[in-house]
């Protein structure tokens, strides 16, 4: 018998699209949030190095090492304009371990945490592991972009609403919230005394020139706010599995707790190299983000005519099979066997945006193969 916290939680569908897919080498990788990209030259050195420094290779310091927390304090000053010390930081085991820890420090079981929908599957159930209860409030089509329904999201708002858990770009749908959506955001949470939990997984891959918002930007946000962020997007590093949590005293303490008694440490030998990685120079990533950009035009290019949302920034976009007839799995089974083109379906991602997508990431594969995506859909979905 499965206990009950387990009740309404499903498994991922993405593993098993990629073993379905194989290593069929003729298969469109689209499946799985990677990039073929790689990790700063300067990271992948400093992790070499620290292979022989017997400091690497401890349990101590439980938060992660001093020079890792102050990277990441330096980094949200300059992104947020205000102060963060070391001890506002806690190293985790990378985003992931982060998102859990911040709600097992902030929720009680039959708290209700809001975020949208669709959004990252591991945040829905993630709640639902710490015996909250998500609510859903539904991102809509307004001119050709994803925008978040504000009345939607004021009305999700009760008396039992502990936190509101947003990423942003927010995955899978690539929705960036723009200046309006971030104020209504952050007068939300003054006026009903919400904690804000922000996914920074991806927070600087932009789009067409997209500005950078940041929430703790905003008066009396940083003291609201848990910055969960991480090097496996911005900086390539999906396997080092570094991550962190930033935010104020007296909560960011129960968030050290809670990562004690999780994993108790970061892993010593990566943190060396998540250091390199903030140092790194602003080309690395500008470099980067255009050649994402690249391939999402790709993308946009060759589904034009289908009922593809383009993404305004991340690693993935939504292709709308509801409007051709077809549920999430269908479609990617279609994919797959006639098109081969390996898709996630999104039936558990959301309620209202959810299973009639499958999401398409375009940050693994180079244009050349991604140019060919129109005849594979065609053979695929086409009538």
């Amino acid at each position: 018998m499965p206990v009950r916290r387990l009740t309404d939680i499903p498994g991922f569908s993405i593993d098993r699209v990629a073993a379905a897919a194989g290593d069929d080498p003729e298969v469109l990788r689209l499946e799985n949030l990677d990039t073929d990209l790689p990790p700063p030259s300067a990271a992948r050195a400093a992790t070499r190095e620290a292979l022989d420094r017997a400091d690497a290779n401890s349990y101590l310091p439980f938060t992660g090492r001093e020079e890792l927390r102050e990277a990441v304090a330096q980094r949200l000053a300059r992104q947020t304009g205000h102060p963060y010390d070391p001890g506002q930081v806690v190293i985790t085991c990378g985003g992931t371990e982060g998102m859990l820890d911040a709600l097992l420090a902030t929720t009680d079981p039959g708290d209700e945490v809001v975020l949208t929908d669709p959004t990252y599957a591991g945040m829905i159930n993630r709640v639902r592991l710490v015996g909250a209860v998500p609510r859903l409030v539904p991102f809509v089509r307004q001119a050709g972009a994803w925008r978040l329904d504000l009345d939607a999201l004021a009305e999700a708002v009760n008396g039992r609403t502990r936190a509101l858990f947003l990423m942003n770009p927010s995955m899978p749908s690539g929705a960036v919230l723009n200046r309006e959506e971030w104020a209504f955001v952050v007068d939300l949470c003054h006026r009903r005394s919400l904690r804000l939990i922000y996914n920074a997984a991806m927070e600087r891959i932009l789009f067409d020139g997209r500005e950078f918002l940041h929430p703790a930007a905003w008066p009396g946000m940083a003291e609201r706010t848990l910055v969960v962020g991480s090097v496996s997007k911005e900086f390539r590093m999906i396997g080092w599995r570094i991550g962190w949590v930033a935010g104020p005293h007296p909560v960011i303490d129960d968030v050290a707790r809670v990562h004690l008694y999780n994993v108790v440490t970061p892993t010593g030998i990566a943190q060396a190299g998540a250091r390199a990685a903030l140092a790194e120079p602003e080309a690395d990533f500008a470099a980067c983000l255009r050649t994402w950009e690249r391939r999402r035009d790709t993308v946009d290019e060759q589904l034009r005519g289908w009922p593809l949302h383009s993404a305004a920034g991340g690693w993935s976009a939504l292709l709308d099979v509801g409007a051709l007839g077809l549920d999430s799995f269908t479609a990617s089974r279609l994919l797959l066997e006639r098109g081969k083109v390996a898709a996630t379906p999104m039936r558990d991602w959301g309620r209202r945006n959810a299973d009639g997508y499958v999401r398409l990431v375009f940050s693994r594969e180079p244009v050349e193969r991604l140019s060919g995506l129109r005849e594979r859909v065609e053979r695929a979905l086409g009538t």
